[in-house]
C-alpha cells in the first residue's frame, strides 16, 4: 500500500511513462515484474527506482509512409466466366488462366 504523499510524489513519472504511448500492461509488467524475494521494505521507493531507471527512450516520430499503390489493393473474388475458378480481380471476367488460353 502507498500513501495519499507517495502516490503524489510517484505520479508525474508515471505520467511521462503514459505519454511515451506505452500500455498499462507494459507499465505494470516493467514496474511490478521481477520483485526480490525479500520483504520490500519500501514499496514507494522501489517504484520510484524503477520509474526513474527503467523508463524507455522517446521513440522518434515516424514520417508517414507512402499511401498504397494500386497494386495494394485487395480485390473481391470472383468467379471465371469459364472455368468457374475463383480469381481476385476489380471486375467480373476470366481467371488468367483461361485469359491466356484465349490468347493463344
Amino acid at each position: 500500500m502507498l500513501s495519499e504523499r507517495e502516490v503524489a510524489r510517484l505520479a508525474p513519472g508515471l505520467t511521462c511513462w503514459l505519454e511515451l504511448g506505452l500500455s498499462r500492461a507494459a507499465i505494470s509488467g516493467t514496474l511490478a515484474g521481477c520483485l526480490p524475494d525479500a520483504p520490500i521494505r519500501s514499496p514507494a521507493a522501489l517504484l520510484a527506482y524503477r520509474l526513474r531507471e527503467l523508463r524507455p527512450p522517446r521513440l522518434p516520430e515516424r514520417p508517414p509512409g507512402p499511401p498504397p499503390g494500386p497494386d495494394m489493393d485487395i480485390h473481391p473474388l470472383q468467379t471465371c466466366d469459364d472455368c468457374d475458378r475463383a480469381f481476385r480481380a476489380p471486375a467480373p471476367g476470366r481467371c488468367r488462366s483461361c485469359t491466356a488460353a484465349k490468347a493463344s
